[in-house]
């Protein structure tokens, strides 16, 4: 009786275990299932829908600041330094290129033309005495030796001019146009583009170094837009695909721009791109450095889409209601990835392909979940 008695114990546990176990499922399920009672139904007035394939456009909103090429920015120094006389430079200021933008004075200048016009003229000499000595050795009248050393000295000049000349030529002298009459000890420093200065880092008296920065201007003929675009976007642009541009001061503004370039590099931070764009006409009021909005215009694809209507948000996820008779619901998880003219396209359309979607009465069945929920 005993071992009968124990049988039937374990029996009856196993049992119990097996009913535990197959009724976990049923729990998980019904936490997503919504079963109404036939009054219920009627008074919700639940309507439904098939998805179909509809062509949808979207827009993708980032942001970025306004950049120059690296072309168009440019550093103004001085090769051989100096003492700054004079400019009358402003930051913001409009410049014109061949422009004087500022004169310099210093020793090294007076020294650099006095050794230029000294070499020029030891260099006719030498020129003299190199064919003179040329011509007495082909008659055997002076020596290889003579002869070796006029070349020599000859050419020494010549290149010892050649370098002067292009020093001449940095600090914007014309070698062929200075004489022993127009010595100066002050050079000009031309615009080598135009545009307009953005920073100035002199003052009138202050010596300045061949490595010193004196202005840096910029041309914003080409001046572009830089945006950060997220990794999970990245894949919906192509270049020569167009875009708006506008800032924030001034929304309804819109500028038209033109994708020219998608980075290939990502970065680790945040997993974006930078995603370069090219500004259809000028506006003298974009500035480098001005931070802006636009909206990209997406392609045009036929997609499975949804009615708004259809899709409840709880907790910070969408959802939508899936029907399995008259009676019952199922809450399905779904993430949009397009919203467009009171439509939505989700990311799994699988999911609800041939499936009866409530498009009406969708937060009611909610409320009736939560409410079942609370219950428990």
């Amino acid at each position: 009786m005993k071992k009968i008695t124990l049988y039937t114990a374990l029996v009856v546990v196993l049992v119990a275990c097996q009913k535990k176990e197959s009724t976990q499922p049923t729990q998980a399920v019904a936490q997503n299932l919504v079963t109404l009672t036939q009054a219920q139904y009627q008074n919700a007035a639940l309507q439904t829908t098939v998805p179909d394939f509809r062509n949808m456009t979207s827009t993708l909103r980032v942001n970025g600041i306004i950049d120059v090429p690296p072309q168009n920015m440019v550093s103004v120094s001085m090769p051989l330094g100096g003492y700054l006389k004079s400019t009358r430079l402003l930051p913001g200021m409009h410049i014109v290129k061949g422009e004087v933008i500022a004169t310099l004075e210093d020793q090294q200048y007076i020294n650099l033309q006095q050794d230029y016009l000294s070499t020029r003229t030891k260099l006719v000499y030498a020129q003299k005495e190199f064919e003179r000595q040329r011509d007495l050795n082909k008659s055997q009248a002076s020596s290889d030796k003579l002869f070796q050393m006029a070349e020599a000295e000859y050419q020494n000049l010549r290149i010892a001019l050649n370098a002067l000349t292009e020093k001449l030529k940095l600090i914007s002298i014309n070698p062929s146009k200075l004489s022993e009459g127009n010595i100066s000890k002050s050079v000009h420093i031309y615009a080598p583009i135009s545009g307009f200065v953005s920073k100035v880092n002199v003052n009138i008296g202050k010596y300045v170094n061949p490595t010193d920065v004196l202005f840096e201007l910029v041309n914003p003929d080409d001046i572009h837009l830089n945006l950060k675009v997220f990794e999970k976007d990245v894949m919906r642009l192509t270049v020569g695909q167009k875009l708006f541009a506008f800032t924030n001061s001034q929304p309804n503004k819109k500028h038209p721009c033109e994708i020219i370039l998608i980075s290939k590099d990502l970065s680790t931070e945040d997993h974006s791109v930078e995603v370069h764009c090219h500004f259809h006409d000028y506006d003298k009021t974009l500035l480098p450095g001005m931070y802006m909005n636009a909206e990209i215009e997406l392609k045009n694809n036929k997609v499975m889409a949804l009615s708004e209507e259809a899709v409840v948000n709880y907790e910070g996820k969408d959802y939508v209601f899936v029907m399995k008779d008259q009676l019952h619901y199922e809450l399905l998880p779904i993430t949009v990835i397009i919203q467009s003219e009171g439509f939505v396209s989700i990311a799994q359309p699988e999911l609800i392909e041939n499936k009866k979607i409530v498009t009406q009465g969708a937060y009611t069945l909610l409320m009736q979940l939560k409410n079942k929920a609370e219950e428990e």
